[in-house]
């Protein structure tokens, strides 16, 4: 089977232990997951230090990329390839159960480690830059200004090779002890999802500006 179909070999550090039968690791799971996600949380170590950070990230094929500003303090220090654990969650509901005990969430993550590679080719992180505003907004790119040099070089491109992952998903109904079930006590699930509103247009638009179809059409993927 080739390598880009292949299933994820759960390691050490990606094998859920708890509750393993909720552990994944199939390709289209882990890519549906990272691919609903606008934001990734990257862990990392600055002089012994922990620090987790929150920044926008995309999928394409077997890499996940994020970006922010070269004079980032967090993405100068992953550009030398330092080790990172980067996590994606999505919530999509909260169980009500009938014991404190039992109360859950239905959610979906993704846990992948390895080192973090600095885009340095300016033509390639061009690319990438397009590709992320492109999966957000299709369309878009083609219909703003070009990027400068100067903002080129201002922004910062990392990758993480997708090899040691896993993901974990909870679904369904609330599961609670047998003896409970003949309680009368509501129980259930509640979800809880994403959604994109109607536009709201900069002030400083021209009364004739009208929102494009590529901003109507927005639609967040699950």
């Amino acid at each position: 089977m080739p390598e880009s179909h292949s299933p994820f070999v759960p390691t050490e550090r990606t094998r859920v232990k708890r509750l393993p039968e909720r552990g994944k690791y199939d390709r289209e799971t882990v890519y549906a997951i990272l691919d609903a996600a606008l934001v990734c949380h990257v862990g990392y170590n600055i002089d012994g230090r922990p620090y987790v950070t929150p920044t926008a990230c995309w999928r394409e094929g077997t890499h996940l990329y994020w970006h922010g500003s070269s004079a980032s303090r967090m993405l100068r220090t992953q550009s030398h390839g330092i080790p990172v654990c980067v996590t994606v969650t999505h919530i999509d509901g909260l169980v009500l159960a009938r014991s404190a005990f039992h109360h859950s969430i239905n959610y979906r993550s993704v846990m992948a480690f390895g080192n973090a590679e600095f885009i340095e080719d300016a033509d390639y992180k061009l690319a990438a830059l397009r590709g992320f505003v492109e999966r957000v907004v299709p369309g878009r790119w083609g219909t703003l200004r070009a990027v400068t040099p100067q903002e080129l070089k201002a922004t910062s491109v990392l990758r993480l090779n997708l090899e040691e992952v896993s993901a974990k998903v909870r679904v369904g109904p609330p599961k609670d002890d047998a003896e409970d079930y003949a309680l009368p006590i509501w129980a259930g699930v509640v979800p809880i999802t994403t959604a994109v509103h109607q536009p709201e247009p900069d002030p400083k638009l021209s009364a004739h500006d009208l929102v494009p179809p590529d901003v109507t059409t927005i639609r967040l993927g699950r």
